[in-house]
């Protein structure tokens, strides 16, 4: 079992079940709900003000554009723009450039404190993310493992801001484990059991995290 309520790691040997029965009333309307309401309140308590302040940052730091888009994995494996706030220097010119682009003072507190991914919430609002599910990663990424056993399962619902790897998995505490097999069975698991309770945990989870970060 993988532990929930600490970041003991112990797993299953063999990956579990198919994904999740999408018949469920949670996985065909709740956790759109879900989705919605949580994105209400933190649109209203926190990005109404905190967007605009962090775009201010960003623009006073280094010029260039405010957010960054990148092709991502999806639900169904279909790509999607997945945004972000910029937190590397901006080079206009396409083409070959011999120095890649540096992580702006800014866009490194960003970075350490996961604010660059508030621009995730818009993805959840027009329907390409959730608020919570496996993160997702690049079509190159994907690419390495899409015909890997069980890869695809983690692309069975929408992508989230925040999962349970991203929660209960420490890489300082589990450096050897931090390898896509290991990460795979977290999502699979999340897949498999997903619920409004579980979604909840891992929100809380996150919140507390975040509010670690910062101190």
């Amino acid at each position: 079992m993988i532990s929930l309520e600490s970041r003991v790691y112990t797993l299953p040997s063999q990956a579990v079940r198919t994904p999740k029965d999408n018949s469920t009333v949670y996985a065909r309307v709740g956790k759109r709900l879900f989705d919605l309401l949580v994105l209400v309140l933190v649109t209203a308590l926190v990005l109404i003000w905190l967007v605009p302040l962090i775009a201010l940052a960003i623009i006073l730091d280094s010029p260039g554009p405010v957010f960054f888009a990148q092709l991502r994995t999806g639900r169904n494996g279909r790509p999607f723009r997945c945004l972000k706030f910029r937190s590397t220097t901006y080079h206009p010119t396409p083409g070959f450039r011999s120095n890649e682009p540096e992580v702006t003072s800014v866009g490194r507190f960003l970075r350490a404190t996961g604010l660059d991914e508030l621009p995730n919430f818009f993805n959840v609002l027009i329907g390409d993310m959730s608020i919570v599910g496996p993160r997702p990663h690049t079509l190159q990424y994907d690419a390495q493992y899409w015909t890997t056993p069980g890869y695809r399962d983690r692309h069975s619902v929408r992508p989230g801001i925040t999962g349970l790897i991203q929660t209960r998995v420490s890489p300082a505490a589990t450096p050897g484990l931090i390898q896509m097999p290991h990460l795979l069975r977290y999502d699979r698991w999340y897949v498999q059991r997903y619920s409004l309770g579980l979604d909840f945990k891992i929100c809380w989870w996150t919140i507390a995290d975040r509010l670690k970060a910062v101190r």
